[in-house]
């Protein structure tokens, strides 16, 4: 399967991202469809790639997770292999929610999401300065959520 999505195949990918609980028989009563071809249809979403994983979204206030920061990151090299290293290395921090490299003055941002600036401190001093080839780090800490969503919304 291509990348290119037909109306149905956006209308599968936004159900299944707004319950991926979602069986396909729910999805084809929805669609007024059959439930062989839209069987078909999100296998060929999952087998395609376009379907990475079906998660559950934790509430992080109920678990105790109140702190997120987003931390900047400024390598002291560029070299290939030092970009490789930390990307490498960065996977390895359960903290990191995401990473991504970046233009600017900073290589990389980071969500990191703790319990309290205490598991911060811990995380910044004995987990993230040990990685080597890190040059600057800035934090900035998320104060209120004004609007977090995870679906990618298909028309």
């Amino acid at each position: 399967m291509d990348n290119h999505l037909d109306k149905i195949d956006k209308e599968i990918l936004n159900l299944i991202q707004d319950n991926s609980k979602i069986t396909v028989k729910e999805i084809a009563s929805k669609l007024h469809k059959s439930m062989n071809p839209i069987y078909d249809r999100v296998k060929a979403l999952e087998a395609s790639g376009i379907i990475k994983q079906y998660t559950a979204i934790i509430d992080k206030n109920k678990l105790g997770n109140h702190l997120i920061a987003f931390t900047n990151v400024q390598l002291k090299e560029h070299a290939e292999e030092m970009i490789k290293k930390f990307e490498h290395n960065i996977q390895k921090l359960e903290e990191v929610m995401e990473c991504y490299h970046m233009t600017g003055h900073y290589d990389y941002l980071l969500k990191v999401i703790v319990e309290d600036m205490s598991q911060y401190q811990d995380f910044i001093v004995n987990k993230l300065a040990k990685i080597e080839n890190i040059g600057t780090v800035q934090s900035n800490f998320m104060m209120t959520e004004v609007k977090y969503k995870t679906n990618l919304l298909l028309k």
